[in-house]
Order: structure tokens, then sequence, then C-alpha cells
């Protein structure tokens, strides 16, 4: 089983590793893509202006700092990816709180999507960096197009049964066939229901400790929807390739 995480704005700072290897990532094979858009940011870094409005930053000290990671991209300190990526989701995924035994099954079982690499596993050790997938760099058409090409047969390849938690724009840079998708909806007193962003993340991070722990072996859906529900978790499966988890409003 693959689960496939979307990555966050937010990001930790530091590490302890060496800077950025491309050579070292999981996929090798999508690493001339991201040799490309790497040295298009580190270039792009020397414009503080162009870099604000193709990464849609602010001007605040913290959107500057943002410029500043990308133009040390291959220089800072890096780590874990799975310690890189911060935010509501990771904050319920709770990888600081797993056990070794599910740490090690985090790192054959993650993966998650990236505008700058594509996907990395938890484990590759990445630099902070600041490119969204909806960024627009120049001398690039949208990053969708740059991707897709070779992501989604890289994902196809990585194993037959997929749990895809991206958001919509980063499942459209490399979309995988078959997967298995989650929407999270918060159910009213009155019925009706409603996507709600923050209950969306935290949940998607449930899901994906739940799944990085479970010893079954999941390979379909309604397997999947027995993990969670077993975990307390209200879950509809709603098609072969999409479950439903429902949180109370």
């Amino acid at each position: 089983m693959l689960v496939i995480l979307p990555p966050s704005e937010t990001k930790s700072d530091g590490g302890s590793s060496a800077p950025l290897d491309l050579d070292g990532l999981s996929l090798p094979e999508l690493n001339g893509v991201r040799r490309r858009i790497a040295d298009a940011l580190v270039d792009l870094s020397g414009n503080v202006e162009a870099s604000r409005e193709a990464l849609g930053l602010g001007t605040t000290d913290a959107a500057i700092s943002e410029v500043a990671r990308n133009a040390e991209l291959f220089t800072s300190p890096t780590r874990p990816a799975i310690t890189r990526y911060t935010g509501v989701l990771y904050d319920a995924l709770d990888y600081p709180g797993m056990t070794r035994a599910s740490k090690a099954k985090a790192a054959d079982r993650l993966m998650i999507g990236s505008a700058l690499f594509g996907v990395v596993s938890a484990a590759d050790l990445i630099p902070a960096y600041r490119l969204s997938g909806g960024s627009k760099l120049p001398g690039f058409g949208t990053l969708g197009a740059t991707w897709k090409p070779v992501l989604s047969p890289a994902l196809d390849a990585v194993d037959d049964f997929v749990v895809d938690l991206r958001s919509g724009v980063y499942q459209k840079l490399g979309p995988v066939s078959g997967a298995v998708t989650a929407t999270v909806v918060t159910e009213f007193a009155d019925g009706g229901r409603k996507v709600v962003s923050h209950f969306n993340k935290h949940y998607k991070g449930l899901v994906a400790h739940e799944l990085v722990r479970t010893r079954r072996n999941v390979r379909d859906v309604n397997a999947l929807a027995a993990v969670l529900s077993d975990a307390g978790q209200r879950v509809e499966v709603t098609s072969p390739i999409e479950i439903t988890v429902v949180t109370q409003g």
C-alpha cells in the first residue's frame, strides 16, 4: 500500500543532514524535471519582486525569508520530508509520537506530493523551500503540464493499491489511475454536509496515521474502510475508488 500525502506551505527550519542530493531521492526517474525546476527556483530567487509574484507571496519579512530559502536550495541543511512539512495534517499524523515500528512503516508506505520534487518518500532528505502547485515559474507552463508526463507513470509503478490524500492541485501534477481518494465532510444537526478545510486536513492526517499503524494487508477500498472504522472513524464507501469520512459539526 502507498499513501500519498499533500505537502504543506509551512515547513520546519534547519536540519542536521547534508545539503540536497537529488540522486538520493526516491524515484530517480523524476530527477530531470526536479533539476529543471530547482535550478529555475534558485535563479528566480535572485529577483525578490519576481519571486513574490511567481510564488504568490506578500511583502512581509516572512515572505521575503521564503525567497531566501529558495536561494539556498542546494546549500542549506536537509531533514526527512516527514519532519520538514508541518501544519494541521502533519500534527494529526503525529509522526514524532509513533513507535519505532510505525516510523519504519511510514518510511515504507508514505510519500508526499511536491511541486518541486513531484513526490518524495517520508524518509527523503529535503531542504526548506517555497513552491506551491499553482505557482507559475518563468519559462514553464503550468506545473501540472510539466510534471504529469513523468510523475503519473512513476507513481503507477510504485504500488498497485494507492490511497491518494493529496489536494486537487497536487493530484493534477500526477494523477494515479485507480487510486482511492478520501473526501472529509462535516455533518450538521440538520443533516447537511459541508467540506471544512481545517477538518479536512486534520482527518486526512488521522487516516494516514491509521494506515501507517495497521498490520492488515490493505488492498481494496473495503479493507481500507474497515481499518478506519475500527479506529473509530465514521466512513462510507462511495465507490470502488472513493471513501467519505464523516465528522460531526
